[in-house]
């Protein structure tokens, strides 16, 4: 009779103990005062950092009032800081590319909700409630061949 190698039998490894809140990705190595958070919104994508301070708020190195001159964009930006309370306590640096202002400020503000999010745990609960998690999936449509747009026809001449 032939002898039957033994199998090995591969014992799992216990997980990665998880981050302590305000801790960052960069590990233990060197204490980085910053949390991020990435956010997106049509095709804009902005890298968000965080770290306590006094409530500055930098868009790609100008401050958010000269980078957003309507209102109506600096309250989205703001609205995860107005929601928990935190406007003074953090200060926010932001670099954002693609897409328009208004996409931009809307990947700004889902950013900003993610990196206080892990910052805090408790805030989860109030960001989510004012749907400030949640990820906007619309897009454009690409453009058809044999058309003038996504759905758009050339004009139909019968004769």
């Amino acid at each position: 009779m032939s002898e039957q190698p033994e199998t090995a039998v591969a014992i799992p490894s216990p997980p990665p103990a998880p981050r302590p809140a305000g801790a960052s990705k960069a590990g233990a190595k060197g204490q980085n005062p910053y949390v991020w958070g990435t956010g997106r919104r049509k095709t804009a994508v902005a890298r968000v950092r965080i770290r306590s301070g006094e409530g500055k708020f930098v868009v790609n190195k100008k401050d958010v009032e000269v980078f957003f001159p309507r209102e109506k964009d600096q309250q989205s930006v703001r609205k995860p800081l107005a929601v928990t309370e935190a406007a003074k306590s953090f200060d926010v640096f932001v670099n954002v590319s693609g897409g328009g202002i208004t996409g931009q400020a809307g990947a700004i503000m889902l950013g900003l909700a993610r990196a206080l999010a892990e910052t805090n745990p408790d805030f989860e609960p109030k960001l989510r409630e004012h749907k400030l998690l949640t990820r906007d999936p619309r897009e454009v449509e690409r453009k058809k061949y044999g058309q003038s747009g996504a759905r758009r026809r050339f004009q139909f001449s019968k004769r």
